[in-house]
């Protein structure tokens, strides 16, 4: 952490914010490596905020949490004794599927599969909204990261998703790492940040950097596309 923090002054970055992820994995769903564990919560929220003190530019404390049904008081319980900024609500897991692991996952789904996903994705995501836990929707559209695309319409899931989040007022990121993927595009897609900006949902750039060479990776074509949006 204290890298990218350094970091983030040569990158003009004004201020900079860490979320690690937590996943309460259910047991369909199986361990999941790059998650941290609750137990270190307290560790994790105690070396952002010693970051904070050496840091010349402001640093917010957040996390990115993944969503399961039926986890919003767990959740809710888990993190409100921390002083977090902001939280990040993600979805990463359909029914135990990981929808960003790899392509040879994908590959083994049919046709249909890829829809049923794909369309159980979007509905997660407005119930997840729904939770009034979280300020900004991490990654929309991430299960078209390996190109596997669904073959029927989701407007309809879509635009129920972008509902939900408007309703609860939070905001939406302009991923810049899907640029970088084998689908070539931000997350979420032109069409849905036209959605957003349709449904006056606030859109912040981030650039997902896991290292400090990453930081502000392809922020001119991001600003660039928003610009074009409004």
């Amino acid at each position: 952490m204290h890298s990218l923090a350094e970091a983030a002054p040569w990158h003009k970055v004004v201020e900079i914010g860490f979320s690690d992820h937590l996943v309460l994995a259910p047991p369909a769903t199986g361990p999941v490596s790059w998650s941290i564990k609750p137990e270190t919560l307290p560790e994790y929220v105690e070396e952002v905020l010693g970051v904070r003190e050496d840091c010349p530019i402001p640093v917010r404390l957040g996390l990115e949490v993944d969503y399961f049904p039926g986890q919003a008081d767990i959740v809710k319980g888990l993190l409100g004794p921390y002083p977090f900024d902001y939280l990040i609500g993600s979805v990463h897991f359909v029914d135990g599927f990981a929808v960003d692991e790899s392509a040879e996952d994908w590959e083994k789904l049919t046709e249909k599969e890829v829809n049923e996903v794909s369309r159980e994705y979007w509905r997660r995501i407005a119930a997840m909204a729904r939770t009034g836990i979280f300020h900004l929707a991490g990654h929309l559209d991430l299960p078209k990261k390996f190109s596997f695309r669904p073959s029927q319409d989701l407007r309809q899931e879509i635009g129920a998703a972008l509902d939900a989040i408007a309703g609860a007022g939070m905001t939406i990121e302009l991923n810049t790492s899907g640029w970088g993927k084998p689908c070539r595009e931000c997350y979420p897609s032109e069409p849905i940040l036209a959605q957003a900006i349709n449904r006056n949902i606030p859109i912040v750039v981030t650039a997902d950097a896991h290292r400090k060479a990453d930081l502000t990776q392809y922020y001119d074509r991001a600003f660039e596309l928003l610009g074009r949006l409004h």
